[in-house]
C-alpha cells in the first residue's frame, strides 16, 4: 500500500473511529464499532453499534444507505466483521449480499476462534480486503472487550493522579485537587466507559464520593464497589451518599464472608448489595472478586483507590491496566501519601512497567496509560514500619 493510498484509508478510518465512540460505554459486553460506506471519495452512510443485541455497525451503515451500493463503494469498519451467528446474523453475510467489493478494516477480532475468519470468508467470495489500517487505535478503542474476550475476566484498571514525585495526597490526606479541571473531566469520560468503579472504605469515609460520571449530556452511574472488610461504612453517621442516594441499588459492598449477618441485613435493607467473599486478615481475595465479577458479567472495573486497595491489588498481580495522571506539582515530603507500597524493588528492571503506552495532555497535566507488565517474581516488603496506605486515601482527581 503506497503512502498516498494509506493516508486516504486512514482519513476515513479516523472518521469511523469517531463514529464508533458514539457507543462509548453503552455496548458492554460487546465492542464499540464504527462503519462508513464511501463512494467516489465521499461518505454516503455511517453507522455504529449502539447496544448489545442491536444491529452491528456494518448493518446500521448499510440500512442508512437505503439502496444498493455503487460499484466503487468501499466499506470502512473499525473491527473485523463478525462471521458467526449470535444475537444478530453474521455481518459477513450482509456485506456479501449488499454487493460491496472492497472492505477496509482496522483491528482483527481478538477472539482466537474467530480472528481472521471474517477476512477469509470475504476474500473467498472475491471481496478485496485491506486490513490493519490504524490497527493500534482501533484495538485501543476496545480495551475492556479485548481483555474480556481473551481472558474471560474483567479488566481491572487503576486510575491515579499524582505529583511529579508520585504522591496522591499530602501528609494530612488532603488531595483536592492535584490535577486540574481538564484532567478531572477526562476521568469522567473514563468513568462512563467502565461498567463499574471500585474504591476502599477509607476513601468513602474521608471523601464521601458519588462515583458517578458527570458529563455535559448528563449524569450516569456505573456499578459502584466499595471494598470494606470490616463493614465500617455501615457505622458512619450520616450515611455516605453511596448508601443513600438515588443510585444506591447500584452500590455493592465487598466484604469478608465472615462478616456478621446483622450488619449485612442492615445494608441490604438500605437497597445495597453485599458480596461476602473469601478474605485473609480482613482483606478480600482479589481472585474471588474478579471471579464473582465474571459470573455476573461485569467486564471492567475502574479502581480509584485508595493507596491500601491499590497496594493489595498490585501485590496479588490483580491490576491489569493503569491510567496515571500527573500534575506539575512536587510535594518533596516523605510523609505524603504514595500511590502504593508493599513491594521490595532493588533494581529498576524488577519493577512494574507499562506496555502499549499512550500519552495525552490536559492543560498542564499529562496522562500516561498502558497495560501493566509484572516482573517474573514480586518480592513483598516485610520490613516493619508505618503503612502509608493505612488511611486508604483517595487518588486525587475524583470531583468528590
Amino acid at each position: 500500500m503506497n503512502a498516498d493510498f494509506a493516508n486516504f484509508h486512514e482519513a476515513f478510518m479516523r472518521r469511523a473511529l469517531a463514529v464508533a465512540r458514539c457507543g462509548w460505554g453503552a455496548t458492554h459486553p460487546n465492542p464499540m464499532v464504527g462503519a462508513l460506506i464511501v463512494e467516489a471519495g465521499e461518505i454516503v452512510a455511517e453507522g455504529f453499534h449502539a447496544k448489545a443485541g442491536e444491529p452491528h455497525a456494518e448493518i446500521v451503515a448499510l440500512r442508512a444507505l437505503g439502496r444498493a451500493p455503487e460499484p466503487d463503494a468501499t466499506l470502512y469498519v473499525t473491527l473485523e466483521p463478525c462471521c458467526t451467528e449470535g444475537r444478530t446474523p453474521p455481518c459477513t453475510g450482509a456485506i456479501l449480499a449488499s454487493g460491496i467489493r472492497r472492505v477496509v478494516v482496522g483491528a482483527t477480532d481478538p477472539n482466537p476462534r474467530h480472528a481472521g475468519r471474517g477476512f477469509e470468508l470475504l476474500r473467498a467470495a472475491g471481496v478485496e480486503v485491506v486490513t490493519g489500517v490504524l490497527a493500534e487505535e482501533c484495538t485501543d478503542l476496545n480495551l475492556i472487550f479485548n481483555h474480556w474476550i481473551a481472558t474471560g475476566r474483567p479488566l481491572l484498571a487503576a486510575k491515579i493522579a499524582t505529583t511529579i514525585d508520585g504522591r496522591i495526597a499530602c501528609r494530612t490526606g488532603e488531595s483536592k485537587w492535584i490535577t486540574g479541571e481538564a484532567a478531572r473531566a477526562d476521568v469522567m469520560r473514563w468513568r462512563r466507559l467502565f461498567p463499574a468503579i471500585a474504591v476502599g472504605a477509607g476513601t468513602v469515609a474521608s471523601d464521601d464520593p458519588q462515583l458517578t460520571a458527570r458529563l455535559p449530556e448528563g449524569v450516569w452511574c456505573p456499578r459502584r464497589f466499595v471494598f470494606d472488610g470490616a463493614l465500617s461504612i455501615a457505622t458512619l453517621n450520616p450515611l455516605p451518599r453511596l448508601l443513600s442516594d438515588e443510585w444506591r441499588s447500584r452500590t455493592t459492598i465487598v466484604t469478608s464472608e465472615r462478616q456478621h449477618s446483622v450488619v449485612v441485613r442492615k445494608l441490604e435493607e438500605l437497597g445495597v448489595q453485599v458480596w461476602r467473599l473469601p478474605a485473609e486478615e480482613g482483606v478480600v481475595s482479589s481472585a474471588a472478586f474478579t471471579e464473582r465479577c465474571a459470573r455476573e458479567g461485569v467486564t471492567g472495573v475502574l479502581v480509584e483507590g485508595g493507596s491500601r486497595l491499590l497496594s493489595g491489588l498490585i501485590q496479588t498481580r490483580a491490576l491489569d491496566y493503569l491510567l496515571a495522571y500527573r500534575a506539575p506539582r512536587v510535594f518533596a515530603d516523605a510523609s505524603s501519601i504514595p500511590v502504593a507500597t508493599g513491594l521490595r524493588v532493588e533494581l529498576p528492571s524488577v519493577g512494574l512497567r507499562l506496555a502499549e503506552v499512550r500519552h495525552s495532555v490536559f492543560g498542564d497535566d499529562q496522562l500516561m496509560r498502558g497495560r501493566i507488565v509484572y516482573p517474573d517474581t514480586l518480592e513483598i516488603d516485610t520490613t516493619p514500619g508505618e503503612e502509608h496506605g493505612a488511611g486508604d486515601h483517595h487518588c486525587g482527581c475524583d470531583h468528590d
